[in-house]
This record gives C-alpha cells, structure tokens and sequence, in this order.
C-alpha cells in the first residue's frame, strides 16, 4: 500500500501503527507545551500524536518525557579519537539522532579521502550524519597541512545531499581582506548555509564578514560579542564542550523572544566526558541546572538546529515528521531511557536494542600519514644567552584562547630549556607530512609540568606533531614516540614512555572500543599529572596550542603565531 495512505489511514485510526509510544509527556516545541499524548508511527515517520492509538509494537512511556532526537549543530567527530561507526553508536545512547560534522580535522591530514572515510564510516543508517565542507584545509597560510582543498577541489561536495552547506570560516581575516581563494568557496555554497568562526570579531570587520552570507558563529565567549554577532543576524551556538564552555556566560542572552537565533553545540568532545556525562543530553543538564527552561533548552538541542540547517522533516514530534524520538526519565539529569531512530526503537528501558555492532573493518592505506625523519634534542635547542624577554604562550582556564605575556627568561650554557619555578616550558611542533623535520619553537605557561614530556598528532587544525617538556631531550623522545605509533598520544619521562594511547587512523582516530580508549585517556592524564601537570585535560590544551586562527598567540612548524597579526614572529622581543 502506498505510504502515505497508510499514513493516513493510521492517523484516523483505520489500521494499528507500526510502533506506538504509549502515554509519554511530549515536548512540543512548537506550542512551548508539554502535553501527555500516543505517538503513532508509520515507517520512519509519525503518523499521528493523541490518544488512544494502539500499535503492532508498544513502547510504554507512561510517566516519562518524550522528546525530539537531539540534534548536534556543530562537532568534530574526529576529536573523539573514535572512529566514526564506534562514535555513532555512543552518541545514540545519549539520545542524540542527528548530528552536523565539520571533518575538517582529517581533511587537513587526509584530505578528499579523509572525507569520504568519514561519510563512509556514518552511512550505517543508524545515527543521521550530515557534513559542512570544510572551508578551511589548510586552515591558514601560517602553518603546514597534509592536504589543499580549493573551491575546485571542493565542488563535488556541492552535488551530495549529505554535504548542507560550507564548515566554518575560520579564515576570516581573509573574509574581510576580500582574499579571492577565501570568498570563491563562499560563493560555491552562496545558497546553502555557511558555517562561521570568528572569536572576538566586532564593529565594521564583523558587519564585512557576516555580508559575505555566513550565519552562524560558534565561537563567542562573552556575552557583549554573542549580542553583537545576534544583532547582525547570526545564530550563535552556545558550546559546551570538553575543551570551550560557554554556556554559563552565554545562555542568559536566550530568551522566548529570541530563542529561534540560539542552538547548542558540542564542538569537541572527548571520550571519558562522552561515557561518564554524555553527549547533548550532559549540555541539556548543565543549561537546565543553570536555570534555563527545559522545553526551551530542548528547542536549541531540537527544533532549531533542524531550522537552521533546513532539515525541515526532523526536530519536532508531530505528524509528518521523522519518528527521531528520546524518552527522558525526567527534565533534570535527562537520563535516556529509550531511543527511536526512523521509528525504529534503538534503546528500550536504558538498554540497546537495535541491530547488533558490526565488525571492525580495515582503513585504506591513505589514512595512513607520518612522515618524519627521526629527531634529536638538537632539533630542539632555543640559542639563550643571559637574561632575554621573550613572548610566551599562556593558558587560560576552561578556554582555548590565549594570552600573549612577555616573560623575562635566562638561558643556561646559551640554552634555553625552562624555568619550572615560572612554570615556563619549551613547546614544539614538528611537520609530518613531507619529511622535512621543519620545527616551530616556543615558550609556554599553564601546563605545571616539572619532568619528562607530552606529546600528540592530535593538534588542530593542521595536526602536526605537538610537544611540551622541560627540556629538548625529553621533547625528542615524546616526539619519536609518536613517530614509532604512527600517531597518538604519549607521555614519557626519563626518556622512556610512561603511557601511549596509539591513533593510526590519520594520526587522529583509534580503532579501539570507546571504553578501551576512555580508559587510556585517564591513564594519560594521570601520567601526566605524574609529571606535575595542573591541568585537567593536559592533552585537550596541547591539541589547540597549534590552531592559528584561535587569539591571541599560537606556535606551528613555522614558528610562533601572532594571530590577532596574523603573522609569524619571534620568540624574543
């Protein structure tokens, strides 16, 4: 019988539904209610919701919350260090159906084939993964990727219903210098959405760079800058993620008058975070504990990700939209009970039901990417003599921007290694996909490290080898460690490794089970802490010392990034 008669006939109550969840309170976003109603089903697609429908399968959630699948405006899978079939499956017991993917992290190591791994890897049919093409690869001039995506090499992106539009701008100081390379990607994708990501941009630059057609910003920290980005007509995504939170600062702007111009986000995740916490239902708890509004908590994570993104068949429950549905056990810890993915229940009483975990496969030989000749600590050697003032990168807590500070510093034997009574250490990021061994240096505070070292080929966005130590043989053995795994995580002292967490899928993703991976992650840490280090998430911080398009100063293997200059400059003043 054709669909939609069976549709109908459903909705009238001529003929059972496939699937009735039975007596559950409903979220509507439309109305701004919660109103106690049966959902019938048909296919992938509700049918109908009120009273008294009866159903070939039941799904009593009488007592409960049912809500839309939650939907992610903006992540990047690859920073779960999952690959991307192991992630799906662990984001759906989180209640999440939807989610929006920049893969711009592989992209810069991978490129096209880095894609078409990830688009590949969420084609299961399980979790929905839609992708923004990635704007950025590389993400600046100011450093050195594994790939060159121009807006040639990104056109066939345009003909793939899966790609809705172009990932964020991060080059936007390109946007407002009206660089050709930057606005010929822009005007690729001039009728679909297109993704921003402009930290601290205002006035005139601001007005530049929105008139160019982007419409989102990811990025703002403060609540003056998310006003003035929704006063020029972006939606602002309050993230909250494992590195970056800013919905404590942000989610008082949100208001019933202007809720339709707010989505949430996670940006980042990592895998401990992921299993202890959540995925978007963790950002629903820490919104509602802070005092918002659960149902319009909901829109942001629902119905307006879904508007905005003009994936009109999905984000609300009502008849004709897709049967995406979680099932709270209340409004506060938005504790998942049960999950329908295109009507077809996934999760039941907390426990999965869907179709069982497929077995692992291979990944092609292209993702394969190191290459670096084997390094020395005289690769790594600061030329100090007497006291200098030098530019030193400093952390800042729960951010991933930076502060630019100018530190007097004393060199030792016209060496520089550190200064741990400062907190002061040596930083280095290493080019790995030529073989040139080229370096960048730098001077870093905030990481506490008193021995040995950390190192990752996880370091956004270019995703060269990134090191901190407190001196130049312990950089070499953390960066040779990684160079050995073909990528992934380490911390060594001594010389000798102390923990590794090996990502052979570009450098960036494991092959391993998110429990196996969480759990190496902690030991990571703990090792790192080992070595004196006071940050919660060392490795998090380490990842984003090498993005040059985030304030105020960065190091990459060309050197250190003064990015509100947008240049190179050196480690003395």
């Amino acid at each position: 019988m054709n669909k939609l008669i069976e549709r109908i006939d459903i909705a009238v109550k001529k003929r059972p539904a496939d699937v009735v969840v039975k007596g559950g309170r409903i979220i509507n976003v439309f109305s701004h209610e919660i109103i106690e109603a049966d959902i019938a089903i048909c296919g992938n697609v509700i049918a109908a919701v009120g009273k008294g429908y009866d159903g070939k399968k039941v799904m009593d959630a009488k007592g409960k919350f049912v809500s839309p699948g939650l939907i992610d405006a903006h992540i990047h899978m690859e920073s779960s260090m999952l690959r991307p079939r192991v992630l799906g499956r662990s984001l759906l017991a989180c209640g999440t159906t939807t989610i929006i993917a920049d893969p711009h992290e592989i992209a810069n190591v991978a490129g096209m084939d880095g894609i078409q791994f990830m688009m590949d890897e969420t084609d299961s049919g399980l979790l929905d993964a839609f992708f923004m093409a990635p704007s950025c690869v590389p993400a600046s001039h100011l450093d050195t990727s594994g790939a060159r995506l121009g807006a040639e090499q990104l056109r066939p992106l345009t003909k793939n219903s899966r790609i809705l539009g172009l990932a964020e701008v991060m080059n936007y100081p390109g946007v407002v210098a009206a660089s050709t390379e930057v606005l010929a990607k822009i005007e690729l994708f001039a009728d679909r959405i297109i993704d921003g990501h402009a930290p601290g941009l205002s006035g005139e630059a601001l007005q530049a760079y929105v008139s160019a057609g982007i419409r989102s910003d990811h990025e703002c920290t403060t609540r003056d800058e998310a006003l003035e980005k929704l006063r020029a007509g972006m939606t602002v995504m309050i993230r909250e993620g494992t590195a970056a939170r800013n919905l404590a600062e942000l989610m008082p702007l949100a208001t019933y008058e202007n809720a339709s111009r707010f989505c949430l986000v996670s940006d980042d995740l990592h895998p401990q975070e992921l299993l202890k916490e959540g995925h978007m239902n963790r950002i629903l708890r820490r919104a509602v504990s802070a005092g918002m509004d659960p149902v319009l908590a909901l829109r942001l994570a629902t119905f307006n990700p879904a508007s905005f993104f003009r994936l009109y068949d999905r984000g609300a429950i009502g008849p004709g939209y897709r049967a995406d549905i979680v099932v709270f056990g209340d409004l506060e810890q938005f504790q998942v009970c049960g999950v329908l993915k295109d009507g077809k229940i996934i999760i039941e009483d907390g426990h999965f039901v869907g179709p069982p975990e497929q077995e692992v496969a291979g990944y092609p030989s292209t993702l394969k990417v190191m290459k670096v000749p084997e390094l020395t600590a005289q690769d790594f050697i600061i030329p100090c003599k007497g006291k200098n003032r030098a530019r030193v990168i400093e952390l800042i807590e729960g951010q991933i921007l930076t502060r630019a500070v100018i530190v007097e510093i004393e060199g030792r034997a016209g060496n520089f290694d550190s200064d741990l009574e400062k907190d002061i250490l040596k930083v280095a990021v290493v080019e790995r996909y030529s073989g040139s061994g080229r370096t960048g240096l730098g001077l870093v505070r905030g990481f506490g490290i008193k021995k040995g070292a950390i190192a990752s080929s996880v370091a956004h966005d270019s995703h060269n080898i990134v090191a901190v130590g407190v001196d130049s043989k312990e950089i070499a053995a953390a960066i040779n460690g990684i160079i050995d795994m073909d990528g992934g995580l380490i911390v060594t002292q001594g010389g000798q490794p102390v923990e590794k967490l090996p990502l052979p899928i570009c450098g960036l993703m494991s092959d391993a089970p998110i429990e196996q991976v969480a759990s190496v992650l902690d030991r990571l840490s703990r090792a790192a802490q080992s070595l004196g280090c006071s940050l919660e998430d060392p490795f998090m911080a380490l990842s984003f010392l090498a993005l040059p398009v985030i304030p105020e100063i960065r190091i990459t293997d060309l050197g250190l990034i003064d990015v509100n200059r947008f240049e190179a400059v050196p480690i003395f003043v």
